[in-house]
């Protein structure tokens, strides 16, 4: 069976059309504004004429000089309403008159262009003459070097999946020999609208379970630094939504290079969990004896399972305040960075998915290519790997 068609009144329709005939507005506009087809609206526009009269009323000379000056009008502050809308996008507040006329050339250049220079030079509040002074100048050489900053700029800024603010990426011009000062690089990301993505504040604590530990000392206290790597490690849990349902992932950090030295992804949130992770950091790196680590109060990490673990590995336990998420910000902040830079642009349909993109991002992004700030901008592997080279060299 079809579906029915729509079925206006008879009133709504001599409204519509006294409404185009009466403001001169677009058939195309009000058809728009009420949901209905243009030539549906078209069609009651002709009946309503004809009905009435057929004809509008006529109009004086001058009545028409007035309508014909008005329409004239309008249409130029529509322009200039358009034009400066675009313009609020790109120039601030005390804008300068070289910014102004950047713009203007840039608008000149767009196809289909149709406001002329000197509308645009009114508009803007400029000189028409100046405009085209500075049209004939060479280009500086400062502005030269400014577009080829952007190129750079952008560059990195595309291959950290616009994850980078003007800090980073100013640590990656200075490693490949490109001199220019942190400032400089905010400039031209601002003028380049190259914005990276923000963090979300979102935390979901679990608890000590009531066969935890009664007292276990906070041996980190807050100091997430270390002389080498193998001394200290923080641990921590998160989960990642998709489709199927819950992953969860355990990570172990070394706190001298910030390397993710261990990780273990599951559906579940049992013992096994961080106990993998863990004995995935064993296997993978160093681990000195009489080595801390340190976890929040969560029940899989006050298990016996694990406490076990601990011990085995010659390793001492250390943990946070129940509920106080500086006294584990090392871990927290790493799960800030995956959370904001890789989960929360991405929906996963599936677990494994998910759980591909969580390891591409710690050992093909964060591990080896994220420039981390507590590093002064070196990257974690460099900084894990090469702690031995001074030794070797002595």
């Amino acid at each position: 069976m079809s579906a029915s068609r729509r079925r206006f009144s008879q009133e709504f329709k001599d409204e519509l059309a006294r409404e185009v005939i009466d403001t001169s507005k677009p058939v195309v506009e009000v058809a728009k504004a009420y949901g209905v087809g243009p030539e549906t609206l078209r069609r009651w526009v002709m009946k309503y004429r004809e009905s009435h009269g057929g004809t509008e009323t006529d109009l004086s000379v001058s009545e028409r000089a007035r309508l014909k000056e008005l329409e004239r009008e309008n249409q130029e502050l529509r322009a200039e309403a358009a034009f400066l809308k675009k313009g609020g996008l790109v120039l601030c507040k005390g804008s300068t008159v070289v910014a102004k006329y950047e713009f203007i050339d840039s608008q000149k250049n767009t196809p289909g262009a149709t406001d002329p220079v000197w509308k645009m030079c009114l508009w803007l509040a400029v000189s028409t003459s100046g405009f085209y002074d500075w049209l004939s100048r060479p280009r500086s050489a400062t502005a030269a070097r400014r577009q080829v900053l952007a190129v750079r700029i952008r560059y990195f800024f595309e291959a950290a999946d616009g994850t980078y603010g003007y800090r980073r990426i100013h640590a990656d011009l200075a490693a490949e020999g490109t001199a220019c000062s942190p400032e400089l690089v905010r400039s031209i990301m601002r003028a380049e609208e190259l914005v990276p993505c923000q963090p979300r504040p979102f935390r979901v604590t679990t608890n000590a379970g009531a066969d935890g530990v009664a007292v276990v000392p906070d041996l980190v206290k807050r100091d997430f630094t270390a002389d080498r790597p193998g001394v200290k490690f923080v641990g921590d849990i998160t989960y990642i939504h998709t489709w199927q349902g819950f992953i969860y992932l355990a990570t172990v950090i070394d706190c001298y290079s910030k390397k993710v030295v261990g990780w273990s992804i599951s559906d579940h949130m049992r013992t096994e969990l961080v106990v993998d992770a863990l004995k995935n950091a064993a296997r993978t790196t160093h681990v000195e004896t009489g080595a801390v680590f340190h976890s929040d109060r969560g029940s899989v990490y006050t298990s016996a399972t694990f406490r076990d673990l601990v011990i085995n590995l010659a390793m001492r336990s250390s943990m946070g305040r129940t509920g106080v998420c500086w006294d584990n910000s090392l871990a927290e902040s790493f799960f800030g960075a995956l959370k904001n830079e890789r989960v929360y642009r991405t929906v996963y349909a599936t677990k494994q998915q998910a759980k591909r993109d969580v390891i591409r991002y710690i050992e093909g992004f964060y591990n080896s290519r994220r420039r981390h700030s507590a590093l002064n901008y070196r990257r974690p592997n460099e900084v894990h790997y090469s702690y031995q080279q001074p030794a070797m060299a002595a």
